[in-house]
């Protein structure tokens, strides 16, 4: 599959370049795609959320009324869940909400979100982006040169540059991430997927 490369204002270069059928063109696998996301989304959880059980509230273990001959229920303890400011019974507990996933399976996953993009024709492949101090007026004016200003985007470059990160990591709707650490959830959660021509021989390399 050949794709044309642009230059930063959005005009053709006349250069096209190769994106992989092993990569770009395969069939979709949606369940491996559910299976990463689910462990991209369970991953960002933190886990701290926690209520007191009876055993943690704070106040007076004293039997409150005697055992029999109130007409209600018997009662130990203010502390109980039945009471007001009583503990919470099976109450959230701090957790590790994470969990593992098979490499090949993450790999079928990245290769499936780069396949839906290509089939959506929504993968734009634009020269490598250099910017002289960080800008953020010159990465909006990228990408509005893309048509993609109103879009939510996400560019891929080779390694981690700091000047073009800088430039855009202000902006809602854009975001920017190394071929490395490109993920399923990012991929699909853009509009638009914007490439460097470096970084498609990087992402590839890690993908084959």
């Amino acid at each position: 599959m050949e794709i044309a490369v642009l230059k930063n204002s959005g005009e053709d270069t006349g250069r096209k370049v190769s994106l992989s059928d092993d990569i770009f063109g395969i069939e979709p696998n949606d369940h491996a795609i559910y299976l990463d996301v689910k462990q991209y989304l369970a991953n960002q959880r933190q886990g701290t959320h926690k209520s007191k059980e009876r055993g943690e509230i704070s106040g007076s273990t004293k039997k409150i009324k005697r055992q029999k001959g109130t007409g209600t229920a018997r009662a130990g303890s203010i502390k109980s869940p039945v009471f007001r400011g009583g503990g919470r019974v099976f109450g959230p507990q701090p957790r590790d909400y994470s969990f593992k996933l098979n490499k090949k399976l993450k790999v079928l996953a990245r290769k499936s979100a780069l396949a839906y993009k290509a089939k959506e024709n929504n993968v734009v492949v634009l020269e490598d982006l250099s910017f002289e101090a960080p800008k953020t007026k010159e990465f909006i004016k990228v990408l509005k040169g893309l048509s993609v200003a109103d879009k939510k985007t996400l560019l891929v470059i080779p390694e981690s540059n700091k000047n073009v990160v800088l430039s855009g990591r202000n902006l809602q709707n854009a975001k920017i991430t190394t071929a490395d650490s490109l993920n399923t959830y990012d991929v699909l959660n853009a509009d638009s997927l914007l490439i460097s021509e470096s970084s498609i021989e990087k992402l590839e390399n890690l993908l084959k």
